[in-house]
């Protein structure tokens, strides 16, 4: 017996590894740069060069670069930076990898810390977790119906999730951002941070479409007398479009955005001068793509004629039971150290998100985790008037999601929409944020798929055995086409005998059945 089966293609991880990589090095200040007299701000980030594959096994190869920010030690104590890369070669093992697989990386700087050994000569301990994965796009077959008209069949409506696209793409966010005029020329850019905020993400015909603002700060020294200490803050929306074929407007698009790369330079004006920064931020896009379809699927098949045994074989379907965009407002107020000095201005802060663990609790996804907050400001001290503070705010959120169980999966997306620092006095400041954490609930319902019908004969033993006429009492879950089989019979034949109007009937319902048997 043929059947007419339905390719549908689903999102399956073969295989998956996480491992942590400890630093303790040191790292000598270069030549060109004087000695650090106190240490301001420092930061880290992850660069890979390459990713080599081999079976069951990936290489890694790249740098953790560190930036620092600093107060000379000399009599005029000018601000300056450096930056210093450690180098990363690392191994994971993923069982099943194979060559031509195309790896995923994610990492996360779990603890950086910088200790000033002497002027000359830091110590750089740091904690990075690397997560490499690999997802693929397997096929499968689903039953939604018979070549054979005789044949009786029973179908189940459902809907399900099917990835419709899994690809990655970059994109460029470039602007040319000019000083007001009130600013000295720009002698030597010395810090930048560029955070990407509010991210709004939709899928669209043949093309995702991602929406934001790129938060850029930059500190630089002026081309003045004095080279005197300028910084500017500046925002710049943003609206991309990658390129997608067989996306469209009605596809639900799980989509992660990641700034592996940005670059500020200093360019000149038109009169010359330099006055402009230039940023080019790299997006990377790892883009999953569903598509929601309803199917008639093939549940079992029935005929007085022959004896059908449907072969199956389990598997797990997804459908989607909720997408829930969720914000988390917070405040907070954070004492600075007296011992440095009183808060006359604060010049940066910057942020990002840390989940630290999800569960599932009724109605809803529990997440707990910590924004990680960094805040430059000037103190009331002419000969060092700059410094940091670190931070952690730690929060906890439930996401609304209703109907959620230990048989769902979920996508969850973090970032921050807004971060504002204000003074409250000269030893106080309030934090004010807003994040967004973007959730995609799929359920997972395991059920026998049909994958062939062996067809016999009747056992005409069993059938003999059987009365022509029993009195039945309808059974919870019971349907008439699950009494009909049982006891040889048709659907038409019960509502016949019975005077049914519907095939619907009731537990504890009494109906008269005729076995019938075609010879």
């Amino acid at each position: 017996m043929e059947l007419i089966t339905k390719k549908v293609s689903m999102l399956k991880r073969k295989c998956e590894a996480v491992n942590q990589i400890t630093f303790d090095e040191d790292l000598n200040v270069p030549d060109v740069k004087p000695d650090i007299g106190r240490m301001i701000q420092k930061k880290g980030e992850i660069q890979i060069e390459d990713i080599q594959i081999s079976e069951g096994k990936a290489y890694i190869t790249g740098v953790l670069a560190v930036c620092l920010l600093y107060v000379s030690d000399s009599q005029e104590r000018k601000i300056q930076s450096l930056m210093g890369t450690l180098h990363i070669g690392e191994t994971l093992n993923l069982e099943g990898l194979e060559n031509g697989d195309k790896v995923q990386l994610k990492w996360d700087i779990e603890d950086l810390s910088v200790q000033l050994i002497n002027s000359r000569k830091l110590n750089i301990k740091a904690l990075v977790t690397f997560t490499a994965y690999v997802e693929e796009m397997l096929e499968t077959s689903l039953p939604v119906n018979v070549e054979d008209d005789e044949i009786s069949r029973k179908k189940q409506d459902i809907s399900i999730m099917e990835a419709a696209v899994h690809k990655r793409d970059t994109m460029r966010v470039k602007e040319d951002i000019a000083l007001s005029s009130n600013k000295p020329d720009i002698y030597e850019l010395l810090w930048n941070t560029v955070e990407i905020r509010g991210l709004d993400i939709r899928a669209e015909n043949d093309k995702i479409g991602v929406k934001g603002e790129l938060f850029v700060f930059a500190l630089y020294s002026g081309n003045d007398d004095n080279n005197s200490l300028q910084w500017l803050e500046h925002s710049v929306p943003f609206y991309e479009e990658a390129e997608c074929p067989g996306c469209s407007s009605d596809m639900i698009p799980n989509v992660e955005v990641t700034v592996p790369q940005s670059d500020l330079k200093v360019k000149q004006d038109e009169d010359g001068e330099e006055r402009i920064i230039s940023v080019d931020a790299v997006l990377e896009l790892e883009m999953k793509i569903y598509e929601e379809e309803e199917l008639s699927l093939l549940m079992d098949v029935y005929t007085p004629v022959k004896d059908c045994r449907a072969i199956r074989e389990k598997q797990k379907l997804e459908s989607l039971l909720v997408k829930n965009f969720s914000k988390c407002k917070m405040n907070d107020r954070i004492k600075v150290e007296n011992s440095q000095g009183k808060i006359l201005q604060i010049c940066h802060s910057d942020g990002n998100v840390k989940v630290d663990s999800t569960r599932i609790v009724e109605n809803g996804i529990e997440a707990e985790g910590v924004v990680r907050i960094r805040i430059l400001y000037i103190i009331s001290d002419d000969e060092m008037p700059f410094y940091a503070m670190e931070t952690m705010i730690p929060f906890t959120h439930v996401i609304e999601a209703k109907g959620i169980d230990e048989q769902c999966i979920y996508h969850l997306r973090t970032d921050l929409e807004q971060l504002s620092t204000t003074m409250i006095d000269s030893d106080e400041i309030e934090v004010k944020i807003v994040m967004n954490l973007n959730v995609l609930v799929m359920k997972q319902t395991e059920m026998g798929i049909i994958q062939e019908i062996e067809e016999q004969e009747l056992d005409r033993e069993k059938l003999r055995s059987m009365p022509g006429i029993v009195g039945y009492q309808v059974q919870q879950g019971d349907t008439l086409w699950d009494i009909a089989k049982k006891f040889y019979t048709t659907i038409e034949n019960i509502m016949e005998l019975n005077g049914l109007e519907s095939e619907e009937v009731k537990p504890l319902d009494s109906l008269i059945l005729m076995k019938k048997v075609e010879r």
